[in-house]
């Protein structure tokens, strides 16, 4: 019986050491850590829908080394959630957030400088025991493919408003140019129904059928002329097709117009009206303000959202 006393007895030492190494002291009073040690703290935090990878984020945040050394200054900024690259990186902080909501983040820094900030060795003002603290507030979350979307239609609301206005204070350049694009399709006996802001686009050799989409990166091959066959400009000269991003106001209205209705391989031909094009503006020696333009385009390739 005795010995069973004292068998027992050391299985509860063995129990209350196994507890007071599992209870381990929390550095970082008012915060929770999660299973992958990263530190959090809601200041405020709500319900509903939260952010998945690949997310476009608006957020206020800042970055503290220390709570003395800013990394990054408080400002408002819009970032991608990103599959997080190591154990309680500050994504997975980022994932746990609704709109609206507000928190701190404690992580490490060695590998947040390795890997988010892209330095391969700590600089050498900051050592491994250095606190990083990120402040975020949730401003907004949204799909890449949607915010590009919204931006797009802003981006084609202000140029209506540009438009409207040119045509408001030029009313007798904006008339000649539209006779003498009128004129010209007439003579080349050019059919082709306009869109409604007067872009006209006329498929010279099909595509496959698939759309680019607004806010991704597409590849073009282009001859620019004006309507007396003046080339001012061709990457098809240079061999080097030409990339930018669509809908996003990279390039003239009439590009981001007209590119949308192209399907990948597909050849064309954009007839541009002035205010499509460059207004009321000189571009270079050859386009003077008020030129109407065609482009000899061909869609070469696209990325598209996942």
């Amino acid at each position: 019986m005795k010995k069973s006393i004292i068998s027992m007895a050391a299985v509860a030492l063995m129990i209350v050491g196994t507890m007071g190494a599992c209870a381990e002291k929390n550095p970082y009073p008012g915060y929770e850590k999660n299973q992958n040690g990263l530190y959090y703290q809601f200041y405020t935090q709500n319900e509903g829908e939260l952010p998945q990878v690949g997310d476009l984020m608006e957020v206020k945040i800042c970055c503290m080394i220390n709570d003395t050394t800013p990394l990054i200054p408080n400002t408002q900024n819009m970032m991608k959630l990103q599959v997080p690259a190591f154990a309680g990186d500050i994504n997975e902080g980022l994932a746990m957030m609704h709109k609206g909501d507000s928190a701190s983040f404690i992580v490490n820094t060695d590998s947040t400088f390795k890997y988010l900030f892209q330095q391969p060795t700590l600089p050498a003002e900051f050592n491994s025991t250095d606190v990083m603290r990120f402040e975020v507030k949730v401003v907004d979350f949204m799909p890449e493919k949607v915010y590009a979307q919204n931006f797009a239609n802003d981006v084609k609301n202000r140029n209506a408003e540009h438009i409207a206005q040119l045509q408001n204070d030029y009313p007798d350049e904006t008339a000649k140019a539209a006779k003498e694009l009128a004129n010209y399709l007439a003579k080349n006996n050019i059919v082709a129904e306009p869109t409604e802001s007067g872009l006209y686009y006329v498929v010279t050799e099909p595509g496959n059928g698939e759309k680019p989409e607004v806010g991704k990166p597409v590849t073009m091959h282009y001859t620019g002329k004006l309507l007396d066959g003046t080339v001012f400009d061709s990457s098809v000269e240079r061999d080097q097709p030409f990339q930018f991003i669509l809908g996003v106001g990279q390039v003239i209205p009439g590009w981001d117009e007209g590119v949308q209705l192209m399907s990948k391989g597909e050849k064309g031909v954009l007839y541009i009206p002035y205010y499509l094009g460059y207004g009321e503006r000189q571009a270079g020696d050859k386009i003077v303000p008020f030129s109407n333009l065609m482009f000899e385009v061909e869609l070469i390739d696209f990325e598209t959202f996942e």
